[in-house]
């Protein structure tokens, strides 16, 4: 067979059913294949780009899942590159596949002819150009084993066109795939770990994206509960803990942090990190996150351990294998009557939950953007996957929205690409088409790859996206002040075909229909509910992509803060009463 043809073969045996892209001159032999081979459904982007995300939206929505982004050759791998950049920062096992130009030609300038996989190497596990038909199954069995050995990462492919229709000897019955490489904690390490957590009076587990990678939320729970030290999900490890969980002490951090979760952490003596990588936007200042703690960190890669602080303990290790020895520790300590009772500990986590909120009920219209959150909440359950990816809409909805299960809060963490949004939720919802898949975004996010909706158009890939528009760069315009300017941030314009939307400019409504889907627009507070229901039958009926789009005030500074958790600056009035924060997850108790 062809080497494109034992390349797909290879596909399926190593699990995949979906892949997304865009065809070209020099991947087509590979596309050819691929309908021959039949077997891996196919969601034909606008952009290569897109495609990319939405590989990456299919990934991390089920266990298991790698996604696959095909295109040809020059532009479509340099198109790629933001995709493996925001999947390789996050630890997202994704599978580019580029065509190439010839061979004989690769140095002559040849057309569409680019050194990709030197300009892939930084931001993948690995970037090969195959030059030997015969070494395409070995390339395509080793990317599977780099993508889930260690740290989960991306892999890219090249392949030359005449590389592809080269004829070699593969028997795909013989095939299979190589097995994962995993570090493990030892018994006593772990030992050590939980020895030091018992000598602290106010523990706190941080629980980071790596363990949902590994699959492992229902055991970090486990070990929370036999042990009573409450939780500290990450912006990444959002859902491991249901936010109704009474060990659930809220996120920590500059920005996506609860006013309860930060004060929460500042009372803590002891530290367990677990598949986190103590990103800079949830300590702050170093200074003021390690002083008076006790750090122990677990982490799949060994390198991780000690790049922002030196922890009093490192253990490289993969979660699951980690946490597994955990419980096993625990249950031991707690049948001989060894561990303390936390419970004092824990309950004054949850009371600082119920006093320190953040007001989300307002009446103003234009509307406030604290509104929609708290609408969101009542509109959509614990089943709802939320997907966003950066901006004050990302960070308000961090502060405000409720996340039960493990990856239904999939956000793009360290890259933070605008337009990630749409791709990467038609990714989700690829992967779970009955589920009920939520985006949120700012007007400018929304506009950047506004194209992909076309393809859940076309390919009836339904979900709801929440459109907060302020006609702002909203979180660029808040860091400005800093600098006392407010300058090229500024979206507002008056739209001649749409006089009716003053100064807010593009028509969003528009231009969604134009693109095959359904779009709602909401100026009054009172019509948010009502347009979430709406839009979840509009989905349901036509089976496409249905845009809520929530027309806000031009400017709101969401609660951050530029330095430390200490210092968090709330330039909304707090909630005061239950009225403020009607859905909070505890009603607000006095303080």
């Amino acid at each position: 067979m062809t080497a494109a043809r034992a390349a797909v073969e290879i596909l399926k045996r190593e699990g995949v059913s979906n892949a997304f892209g865009v065809p070209g001159a020099a991947i087509n032999p590979f596309y050819a294949a691929l309908k021959a081979s039949g077997g891996v459904h196919h969601t034909l982007a606008r952009h290569v780009e897109g495609a990319s995300h939405m590989a990456e939206g299919y990934t991390r929505a089920r266990p298991g899942n790698i996604g696959v982004c095909i295109g040809t050759s020059g532009p479509a791998g340099t198109d790629m590159i933001t995709g493996l950049y925001s999947a390789i920062a996050d630890s997202v096992p994704i599978l580019c596949i580029t065509g190439q130009a010839p061979t004989a030609v690769l140095h002559k300038e040849d057309f569409q002819a680019v050194d990709i996989a030197s300009i892939a190497a930084p931001v993948t596990k690995a970037a090969t150009t195959v030059l030997e038909a015969a070494q395409v199954p070995g390339v395509f069995q080793r990317a599977f084993h780099l993508m889930r050995s260690g740290r989960p990462g991306p892999v890219l492919i090249d392949l030359p066109i005449d590389v592809q229709l080269t004829e070699i000897e593969f028997d795909p019955d013989l095939y299979e795939p190589l097995p994962v490489h995993k570090p493990a904690a030892t018994r006593k390490q772990i030992e050590r770990a939980v020895e030091m957590l018992n000598v602290s009076e106010r523990p706190l587990l941080v629980a980071g994206g790596g363990v949902i990678n590994a699959d492992a939320s229902e055991l970090l729970v486990e070990f929370a509960e036999m042990t009573g030290v409450p939780v500290v999900p990450t912006l990444m490890g959002w859902g491991i803990i249901a936010d109704d969980h009474e060990l659930n002490a809220g996120m920590v951090g500059l920005q996506t942090s609860h006013r309860y979760g930060n004060a929460n952490f500042l009372e803590s003596d002891y530290v367990l990190g677990i598949g986190n990588r103590w990103a800079n936007r949830h300590t702050g200042k170093l200074d003021v996150y390690t002083r008076g703690r006790t750090f122990v960190h677990v982490d799949i890669e060994p390198t991780q351990l000690g790049k922002i602080f030196a922890p009093d303990l490192g253990i490289a290790s993969d979660a699951k294998a980690a946490l597994e020895l955990f419980v096993e520790v625990a249950r031991e300590l707690k049948a001989a009557g060894r561990l303390k009772d936390r419970s004092e500990w824990a309950a004054s986590t949850q009371e600082r939950r119920a006093t320190l909120q953040r007001r989300t009920h307002f009446d103003n219209v234009p509307l406030k953007p604290q509104r929609v959150y708290e609408e969101m909440n009542r509109a959509f359950g614990p089943e709802t996957r939320y997907v966003t990816t950066i901006g004050l809409s990302q960070i308000a909805g961090a502060q405000m929205l409720h996340v039960y299960r493990p990856r239904h809060w999939i956000n793009c963490g360290q890259a933070g690409p605008l337009g990630w949004t749409i791709p990467a939720a038609l990714g989700v919802a690829t992967a779970d088409p009955d589920g009920s898949v939520v985006a949120l975004s700012g007007d400018y996010d929304f506009q950047f790859m506004l194209e992909e909706l076309a393809v859940g158009a076309q390919h009836r890939i339904p979900y709801v996206h929440v459109l907060v528009n302020n006609s702002y760069l909203g979180l660029i315009r808040q860091a400005q002040r800093n600098f006392g300017i407010d300058f090229q941030v500024n979206l507002e314009f008056e739209n001649l075909n749409s006089p009716e939307l003053g100064v807010y400019g593009v028509d969003h409504v528009k231009v969604v229909e134009g693109l095959g889907c359904k779009a709602i627009r909401v100026t009054e507070p009172d019509q948010l509910l009502p347009a979430f229901e709406e839009a979840k039958k509009l989905a349901a009926e036509f089976r496409v992509p249905v845009v809520v789009e929530a027309i806000l005030e031009r400017v709101t500074n969401i609660a951050m803060s530029g330095t430390d958790i200490a210092s968090v600056n709330e330039f909304e009035d707090i909630a005061t009463e239950p009225a403020h924060a009607p859905t909070a997850i505890r009603p607000l108790a006095a303080s």
